[in-house]
């Protein structure tokens, strides 16, 4: 577990470094339990294993002010759990539903024990995104994802993607456009 706790947070360091997150942006996560322990994906939901995850993950982007979305299952149509105060502030609406490991998945059903006020909602916009074993994130990012490659690709078995995202360049021949930050 200890190996598992050192790969997530080094992605997730790397990935608020490369996307250049800043506070109350959002950053989406997808993770299959399942695929870190080294089964097929949903098949081997780990408690003890998304716990580490999210144990290396939210102290990290709490602290610097980063709202985190668990992203559930498809059992429950990829819902999201986010703390009320995010859902506030974006206007997202509240569903009901409450994750469990086998419907939502065992990062999700961690993330509602362990926010403070969580509440799902069905759809979201993140700033960046890491998908830990294939869980498909890109409906919950920005309409223009940029793929990172971080240094780790792996969360114990689980292959590790990233994305960040970007403003869509709009404009012709005559547009400019302030890209250091992008």
């Amino acid at each position: 577990m200890e190996l598992i706790k050192q790969q997530a947070a080094k992605a997730v360091e790397e990935l608020i470094q490369a996307a250049n997150l800043q506070a109350g942006e959002v950053l989406v996560i997808g993770c299959s339990s399942s695929e870190i322990v080294g089964e097929t994906i949903g098949h081997g939901s780990s408690l003890e294993t998304a716990e580490a995850v999210f144990d290396a993950i939210y102290p990290i982007v709490k602290e610097k002010g980063i709202y985190l979305a668990a992203q559930c299952c498809e059992h429950l149509n990829r819902a999201l759990i986010v703390e009320r105060e995010c859902a506030q502030k974006y206007g997202w609406e509240e569903v009901c539903v409450v994750p469990q490991p086998k419907a939502g998945g065992s990062f999700a059903t961690t993330a509602w024990k362990r926010f403070s006020a969580p509440v799902a909602t069905e759809e979201i916009r993140a700033h960046a995104g890491l998908d830990i074993g294939g869980t498909l994130i890109g409906m919950h990012l920005r309409r223009v994802a940029v793929p990172v490659r971080l240094s780790v690709d792996h969360i114990g078995n689980a292959i590790l993607l990233a994305a960040r995202t970007r403003p869509k360049f709009i404009g012709g021949i005559r547009a400019r456009y302030e890209t250091d930050e992008r």
